[in-house]
């Protein structure tokens, strides 16, 4: 039978021992347990990039125990929760929208906890390090076979705070979406779904062109390809990334900068007139 699996998500960075203490608290408790860092580099306090983070993680990862920990308000009245997902696994963080949308990439949540059993944290419960005091000991608890109603009392899920990741509006001819995020290499992640923008502009194939409107900008218009190599070096194109999601970016290049795309920013996708 396979270890139990755990996956780490937090803005903690990697200068400060912060991630390895989390390592090392699971360790302590479920030493069986395989350990992934998914990443510690999420922006500080950004919840919604933490969320889309784990957004695109989870569906590659194993059915295991995931916590995420972006937490600016951390030892407030901010509920600690767990939530057990359709597919099976855990998702264990703070209430504050991280976990809903990844929550939906595995299907959906299905019941939440909040996180009051003292059995289940350490026995110091600190005001401004819960991912080590109380999310790592509980995931690690989670992974030893600890059931999830054991950690405290069942949350309405209506309750719960819903995620920040936005959606998109699919029109008869029009897609209303908005930047949520640039990556490292400057490729721009949209709120709208590339399934979305394929409804929204019917019969648009690859190759087609895509016209992008923001307020106070001149349209830019875009071709629609499988990948970067469908254009040369330099040139702007639209596609669908890895993870099913709407992107604009340059061929060996940095779209934010090229087009001038900034997060928030909000656009529309329609289809140029020679494709109409």
């Amino acid at each position: 039978m396979p270890s139990p699996l755990i996956s780490l998500l937090t803005d903690f960075g990697l200068r400060d021992p912060s991630a390895a203490i989390l390592h090392g608290v699971i360790a302590g408790i479920a030493p069986e347990a395989r350990v992934i860092d998914i990443t510690h580099e999420v922006r500080k306090y950004r919840i919604r990039d933490g969320a889309l983070m784990l957004w695109c993680a989870l569906p590659w990862l194993p059915v295991g125990v995931h916590v995420a920990v972006i937490d600016p308000g951390v030892g407030t009245a901010r509920r600690p929760i767990a939530v057990r997902v359709a597919r099976g696994d855990v998702l264990v963080g703070p209430d504050n929208g991280l976990l809903l949308g990844p929550a939906d990439r595995l299907g959906g949540a299905v019941a939440a906890v909040e996180l009051t059993n003292p059995a289940y944290r350490l026995p110091r419960l600190s005001t401004s390090f819960h991912g080590r005091d109380l999310f790592a000991p509980v995931a690690a608890h989670l992974a030893n076979g600890v059931v999830l109603e054991e950690l405290g009392p069942l949350v309405d899920l209506a309750t719960l705070v819903p995620s920040p990741l936005p959606g998109a509006r699919v029109g008869e001819d029009a897609v209303e979406s908005a930047v949520i995020y640039v990556d490292t290499f400057g490729n721009v992640k949209l709120s709208a779904l590339a399934d979305e923008v394929e409804a929204g502009l019917a019969g648009l194939m690859p190759g087609g062109r895509v016209r992008l409107e923001r307020p106070g900008h001149a349209p830019v218009t875009l071709p629609l390809v499988r990948t970067f190599g469908d254009v040369a070096a330099g040139e702007p194109l639209l596609y669908r990334d890895s993870y099913d999601r709407a992107c604009v970016a340059v061929n060996q290049g940095n779209a934010a900068e090229a087009l001038d795309l900034a997060e928030d920013q909000p656009v529309r996708l329609r289809r140029a007139m020679e494709d109409a």
